[in-house]
């Protein structure tokens, strides 16, 4: 059953330049989403409707690497890292608002944001990296990242400033098999990583993140928060759904290696960055 999936796939997506791998059961209820997804009120937050749905979801890494090195669009409901729960939720965000209920629409959205311009050609083409990842899905149109002119052309509340510097995947080749025996690969990705770095980026610094939801009117429920690290060579730590709670704070709705599931944190996301030092703030991204 798998190979013939993966082979209807191929032929429903050439732009892929290769197949899907999915469980049926995947497909099934990216369907039954999406049907769900066009019947809510015209003002519901998509994002924050979809992130719901998966929570209780397995937390688990690198679900979207392949044994034979060869990369694939990977669908997978049914364990998700918080990078794959941002994708998979902006995917039927993005495939509802274009009016589409069907599973290869859904596929094309899910390769429109994972890949760099949309187009998958090889590991490197991934965006490993979030800035990589919202650099190329603004260009095109499908997420803007909400900074000071959003905010009413202040710096409040992005006090903080990130300089990105790429290098973290080069310098650590080891750790990811794909481009730790493979030089044309790795090469690819150090060039993107040159590509990518250099700009300097507005974010919302973590001591600011226990605002009332008046002082962060600019954060709206589904928005991404992307946690800026302090770590050398990368650019975000973790991923998750903005969540306006009844206690008034902002919460976080992500994929959790903590609670190994799905979660919306009960603790405030004021108080979740400061149990972990290195990440020091958040950048805001809206899906259009």
């Amino acid at each position: 059953m798998r190979h013939w999936q993966l082979l209807l796939l191929a032929l429903l997506l050439p732009q892929a330049g290769g197949a899907v791998v999915y469980d049926r059961a995947d497909s099934i209820r990216v369907e039954a989403l999406l049907r769900q997804g066009r019947e809510l009120p015209a003002d519901s937050s998509l994002m924050l409707f979809y992130a719901r749905q998966f929570l209780g979801v397995p937390y688990v890494a690198h679900t979207l690497e392949s044994p034979d090195g060869q990369e694939r669009l990977v669908v997978n409901l049914r364990q998700m890292d918080c990078t794959t729960l941002v994708e998979t939720v902006t995917a039927l965000t993005l495939a509802t608002r274009h009016g589409s209920g069907r599973w290869d629409d859904y596929c094309h959205w899910l390769m429109a944001i994972r890949y760099l311009d949309g187009k998958m050609d090889g590991y490197a083409s991934r965006c490993h990296y979030f800035s990589q990842w919202i650099a190329s899905a603004r260009a095109r149109g499908l997420v803007t990242e909400v900074d000071s002119a959003e905010a009413g052309g202040t710096h409040f509340p992005f006090a903080g400033q990130q300089h990105i510097r790429l290098h973290h995947m080069s310098r650590h080749r080891d750790r990811y098999p794909a481009i730790a025996q493979d030089e044309a690969e790795a090469r690819r990705v150090a060039c993107h990583e040159r590509e990518y770095s250099g700009a300097r980026v507005r974010y919302i610094p973590a001591r600011l993140t226990g605002k009332s939801r008046e002082e962060l009117s600019c954060i709206q429920d589904g928005d991404i928060l992307a946690l800026v690290t302090r770590r050398d060579g990368l650019d975000v730590s973790h991923l998750g759904l903005a969540v306006w709670g009844t206690d008034g704070l902002l919460h976080l709705l992500n994929a959790s290696s903590l609670y190994h599931r799905v979660v919306l944190d009960s603790v405030p996301l004021h108080d979740y960055l400061l149990k972990h030092p290195t990440s020091v703030g958040v950048r805001v991204v809206r899906v259009k």
